[in-house]
């Protein structure tokens, strides 16, 4: 796979800069320690609650997503099922990706090489949320083992 020389440590900056970025809105927003979680698509909002009541609204846009059978990483740009106007960011990753070259952000599917889909899912939206300047990023399982990657546009307490 092609990429440029300083890609691997700028990968590696990103990924730090989205932990302390998640690490902030755990401590601003009690992300992680929430009884539910419910991501709407066709709204783009990702919203976290306790007893039947949302504490947490947040925007979102689409990373990509992981799958145990394929071992793979998707990105969203790529993927048909997903509603257009949460792939913006994902496009300018495309573009970056594209412009820099470096396959593992232009090219649809990357392969789990380590055999760490869920570290692969975290540094490729690490360098989403870094190129796209997001407040960070939130992981939702998926039934056969893999993830889908939100990263948030905006959040805000709930009225």
């Amino acid at each position: 796979m092609k990429q440029p020389d300083w890609y691997p440590a700028w990968r590696d900056e990103a990924f730090d800069q989205l932990n302390a970025k998640n690490d902030r809105l755990h401590d601003e927003f009690r992300l992680g320690s929430w009884s539910r979680y419910d991501y709407d698509l066709t709204t783009g909002k990702l919203l976290f609650s306790a007893d039947g009541v949302v504490k947490v609204v947040s925007e979102i846009q689409i990373a990509g997503s992981t799958s145990a059978k394929a071992s793979n990483w998707l990105w969203a740009w790529a993927n048909s099922n997903l509603p257009g106007e949460l792939l913006s960011d994902a496009k300018l990753v495309r573009s970056f990706g594209d412009e820099k070259g470096i396959d593992e952000l232009a090219q649809a599917y990357v392969i789990d090489m380590a055999n760490d889909l869920e570290a692969l899912g975290w540094e490729l939206t690490g360098a989403m949320v870094r190129i796209c300047n997001a407040l960070g990023a939130y992981r939702s399982p998926r039934g056969e083992g893999g993830g889908l990657y939100l990263v948030f546009k905006s959040i805000r307490w709930a009225n």
